[in-house]
Formats: C-alpha cells, structure tokens, sequence
C-alpha cells in the first residue's frame, strides 16, 4: 500500500506544470539602441519581468540575452517588456 502511495505522489509531482519547468536562454535583436546608456534601460525593463534569471546586453552587437524560467514567462513577455520600454525586439537566431 505505502509503494503505491508513493507511485502516486510521484505521479502527481510529474504531472503537475512546474515539473516540466526549464531555464531557457533566448537571444533577442534590439532596435533602438543609438546611446551607451541603451543597454541599462533595456536591461532593467527585461530584469523586471517575473522570472528573469540574468540579463546581458551588448551595444555594439544590438542584443540582449535573457536566462528565464519558461513556466514564469514567455519570449513574448520579455519582447513585450522591451517594447514598451521603447527598444522593439525580436528573437534573434
């Protein structure tokens, strides 16, 4: 009876959303960036998105990459947040 306990509490963790849960990186192409302070403001408006591991912006190549937890947020959030930031983006293959 307890191995079938067991089997079933496992069953359920596995089942559930935030089992399947993974950190996830995604390079995104940023337009907008024409200043060296660009990149902090791109850079706070994707660290402020619930689920942002880490965040690195380069000037020079126009990018941001995001670490991210992809049962918190999307590809679409982050683009959405640098948007509305006033820097469009895009993922970047």
């Amino acid at each position: 009876m307890n191995k079938l306990i067991s089997a079933a509490f496992v069953f359920c963790l596995l089942g559930s959303s935030t089992a399947f849960a993974a950190e996830r990186t995604v390079r995104l192409a940023v337009k907008n960036m024409y200043c060296a302070a660009c990149p902090h403001t791109v850079k706070a408006s994707l660290a402020a998105v619930p689920g942002v591991a880490k965040v690195a912006v380069s000037y020079k190549d126009k990018t941001a990459i995001v670490t991210f937890d992809d049962a918190k947020t999307s590809v679409n959030a982050l683009t959405a947040a640098t948007t509305n930031a006033g820097y469009p983006s895009a993922p970047k293959g």
